[in-house]
């Protein structure tokens, strides 16, 4: 019997680990948050109302945690709820299938979630894959890499969520290996199912979309202008008719979604340091007319610039800071609020390290890699996706869940700086070593920072009693 491949045997142990935890919370619900909104276009989508949300119902359910006058169009119809542009439709458009497949009884978040594991475990052959693209000596380093993505803790859990994540982090993944395997092969046909991968991405968090002239640059340097156009195009018809659908709801051209006001007014707010924060979060919440809300968040953002300059760069160091930030807020929210119990301290204390270490140690040893770094192709575009993923959230907003993004890609990395070892060290040249040691001092210095900002957050959830803190997300 011949033996299992490499990529099925990770596939395998990434999909029976996040199977536990899928099958140990199948009748958990979920929260009035993002997976609220995605819940409500899902089932919109599955009984035949279109791109809504917010009736009368789903309305009801809201009032009830969140009491605010909400500011309803001349056009409101109770029983569909409301035109919307606010989310892209790709994560939406997933849920849909499965709830028209399962129906939307109570039962519908844990086939979602059971679906989103079988996608999710696809991570780790995908970044093997992606290793094996760029590194192809390095069988060894490819599989550390996969086995990195099929054990990494926090994307264990992410399939029992509602969250875009489950469905962008594997299509971005795909498209960037499917590229590579065009340029080895310069088959046609791949560059058109990598735009295709592209494009759905995009569909899904339409951030990545800042990265397509960087990863088009790429491919004309490598294969010429004629692919790198074959790329755009294809990308363009993917995205092309949901773009045409928003530009008709409004009379005027509108992109995949229009988010930007609220997430501008996050990022340039009073009372934030360029992330997610509660209370100025539920400010804009009242707009149900997406084109009101995303012209005041605009505006407050605009405002919020003019009249504080000088506070621009200062959020932007914030912001990424909060890119590259720790691990934690899942589990100090969920504990603080008394969903698992009193956990004594040394299995607490455990357990946080069980969730940041991961991410520590990927990003430092990434930034290791830089010692072995030689001319590279394909690790060119892995920057240029990484570059192009990372500058709009230091510009707009930045929460740490968003480089889950880009941890398969700091895999690959890393798995460089494991294989070279000492061996590296002492054949490196001193501007490599310098660079990246100040690498890794940033790096330290942002999760000090950012521990020293929160230590009474932390001081609470490690605390006596620190199960009933209830902190806020």
């Amino acid at each position: 019997m011949k033996s299992i491949p490499t990529w099925a045997k990770l596939y395998l142990l990434a999909l029976v680990l996040r199977l536990i935890p899928v099958l140990a919370l199948h009748d958990l619900g979920i929260g009035l948050d993002d997976m609220f909104q995605y819940d409500m276009l899902g089932r919109s989508m599955a009984a035949g109302n279109g791109f809504r949300w917010y009736a009368e119902e789903d309305l009801g359910i809201m009032r009830q945690f969140l009491p605010v006058d909400l500011l309803t169009p001349g056009d409101y119809d109770p029983v569909r709820g409301i035109e919307t542009s606010f989310r892209a439709p790709g994560y939406p458009a997933f849920l849909a299938l499965v709830y028209t497949a399962v129906g939307t009884g109570a039962t519908r978040f844990f086939w979602a979630r059971l679906v989103q594991a079988f996608i999710g475990a696809a991570l780790a052959p995908l970044t093997y894959a992606l290793a094996r693209l760029v590194f192809p000596e390095s069988a060894k380093a490819a599989r550390w890499a996969g086995t990195a993505l099929a054990v990494y803790p926090m994307l264990l859990l992410y399939p029992i969520g509602l969250g875009t994540e489950n469905l962008f982090i594997p299509l971005l993944l795909a498209a960037v290996v499917a590229l590579l395997w065009a340029d080895r092969t310069v088959d046609w046909r791949v560059i058109a199912l990598s735009g295709v991968l592209f494009g759905c991405a995009m569909l899904t968090r339409s951030v990545i979309a800042l990265a397509m002239p960087l990863v088009g640059l790429w491919l004309w340097r490598q294969r010429g202008l004629r692919r790198a156009l074959l790329l755009a195009g294809v990308t363009a018809l993917v995205v092309a008719p949901w773009v045409a659908r928003n530009s008709m709801l409004y009379g005027k051209f509108t992109f995949i979604e229009t988010s930007m006001g609220y997430n501008l007014h996050m990022g340039y707010h009073p009372k934030t340091t360029g992330t997610f924060t509660f209370g100025p979060s539920l400010e804009l919440l009242p707009y149900l007319d997406d084109a009101e809300r995303d012209a005041e968040g605009m505006r407050l953002a605009r405002q919020f610039i003019t009249e504080h300059p000088e506070r621009f760069w200062p959020l932007a160091a914030l912001r990424l800071g909060h890119f590259f930030g720790l691990e934690k807020r899942i589990l100090t929210y969920f504990y603080s609020n008394n969903f698992f119990g009193p956990i004594p301290l040394p299995a607490l204390v455990a357990l946080f390290l069980l969730f940041t270490l991961p991410f520590v140690v990927l990003s430092v040893s990434s930034a290791l890699a830089v010692i072995r770094a030689r001319r590279n192709p394909a690790a060119w575009l892995m920057l240029a996706v990484l570059v192009g993923y990372l500058l709009p959230h230091v510009f707009i907003l930045a929460e740490p869940r968003f480089h889950l993004a880009i941890v398969p890609l700091l895999a690959v990395f890393a798995t460089q700086a494991w294989e070279g070892g000492r061996a590296a060290l002492a054949t490196a040249q001193r501007a490599r070593l310098a660079l990246a040691a100040l690498l890794v001092a940033l790096l330290f210095f942002n999760w000090g920072y950012e521990i020293n900002r929160d230590r009474a957050r932390l001081q609470a959830v490690f605390g006596p009693e620190g199960n009933r803190a209830h902190l806020d997300y």
